[in-house]
């Protein structure tokens, strides 16, 4: 494969808050990293600055070990099994009597004890690492006693103010605010839950935005001319922001990586991750030779094929933009998920035709005027 960006500069990382789904961000760095992408600075907002913390500590091992092994009770002064039922809304596990009484307790001291997110803290960001990276690290948080957003610089900070700022960051709506070092902070996405801005005003031109589509307010940017602002979005549902679930944790880092790898190499498809070797004939020929053998029993023209079935079959597939080789991993990929392929690796066309099998691009071909079978089809319906 070959990358899409260009390798040679350095790249500064914007990192989004977002809460528990801030996992997703550990297997894009994954991916940055296998591909040999240089990182000079980073700026994070609630999750992503505690995920900034561990990149400029540059040990993804010891990250990934963290977020996979990651629940409730590492972050809030909750039962796990409890709150994992309240999460998932599973209301017969619940002692229903306990968790009303526990909730009217968090309403009375206005909100949820982060003591436990607290000593995390502590426990994993070494100010000593942070300040000697070669990153530049900067924590976004809000001051809510100043009314003011604030931009730190770690290298900056004392010990207790890293721990402390990184904290600040991080504090959501639902936790409960505590004053330090004499005054009360809010979760920094309330003014600026994706960082550009630091990374611009400090001079940085190559920028990586990692978004999680948090809650919070996207604090309007001016690309200057000549800065180069590239974006890693989730292409599937991270889950909920509080849902501090290793399972979970597992799943967002698995498609940050490769949702970080379809941005470096381009690769195609939606749900799956397709690196696309075929030229536009190649492709034209493969989408032509399945219709001639799914339509051998109405004896289909060359002609009907080229104007009735490939431009339905796009339609059907949502994929009238682009050429042939756009229609071609559409057509894989909706094969693929009918067979249930997995999805969670890189395929060549031709990988990806061997893994679905026989047939199964075919089925996706039907009469024009008849869109109730491929309906059928691809919702398993037939």
């Amino acid at each position: 494969m070959k990358l899409r960006i260009d390798p040679t500069p350095s790249y500064a990382l914007a990192l989004e808050g977002g809460g528990a789904r801030g996992a997703y961000q550990i297997g894009a760095w994954k991916a940055l990293t296998e591909a040999g992408i240089h990182i000079s600075a980073v700026a994070g907002t609630s999750v992503g600055a505690l995920n900034g913390a561990l990149i400029a500590m540059g040990d993804h091992a010891r990250a990934e070990e963290l977020w996979s092994n990651i629940h409730y009770s590492e972050v809030m002064d909750v039962d796990d099994d409890e709150m994992g039922d309240l999460v998932r809304g599973d209301l017969q596990e619940l002692d229903l009597p306990r968790v009303v009484q526990k909730v009217s307790a968090i309403v009375h001291n206005r909100g949820l004890d982060v003591t436990p997110l607290r000593n995390w803290i502590r426990q994993v960001a070494d100010p000593a690492v942070i300040r000697a990276s070669e990153q530049e690290f900067f924590i976004v948080t809000f001051s809510v006693s100043d009314k003011k957003e604030l931009e730190l610089r770690a290298k900056d900070l004392t010990d207790e103010e890293l721990h402390d700022m990184l904290l600040a960051s991080a504090y959501l709506p639902a936790f409960r605010i505590e004053r330090l070092a004499g005054k009360l902070y809010a979760d920094g996405g309330v003014r600026d839950v994706l960082p550009l801005h630091v990374l611009i005003e400090n001079g940085y031109t190559d920028i990586i935005a990692m978004r999680l589509y948090g809650p919070g307010i996207m604090r309007p940017v001016r690309i200057p001319e000549g800065t180069r602002v590239h974006t890693i979005a989730p292409t599937a549902k991270l889950g909920g922001i509080l849902e501090f679930e290793a399972e979970q944790s597992r799943r967002n880092m698995r498609l940050g990586y490769y949702d970080a790898m379809r941005f470096l190499y381009g690769l195609q498809g939606r749900d799956y991750y397709i690196d696309a070797q075929w030229s536009e004939e190649q492709a034209r020929r493969f989408l032509c030779d399945a219709a001639v053998r799914a339509g051998a029993s109405q004896d289909w023209s060359l002609r009907y094929i080229h104007e009735k079935q490939l431009p339905g079959l796009a339609k059907r597939l949502d994929a009238e933009d682009g050429g042939y080789v756009e229609l071609a991993a559409a057509a894989l990929e909706a094969a693929a998920a009918r067979r249930e392929i997995t999805p969670w690796k890189i395929y060549t066309e031709e990988e990806l035709f061997h893994a679905v099998g026989s047939g199964a691009v075919e089925e996706l071909l039907t009469p024009a005027e008849d869109t109730g079978f491929l309906s059928g089809i691809l919702t398993g319906q037939t």
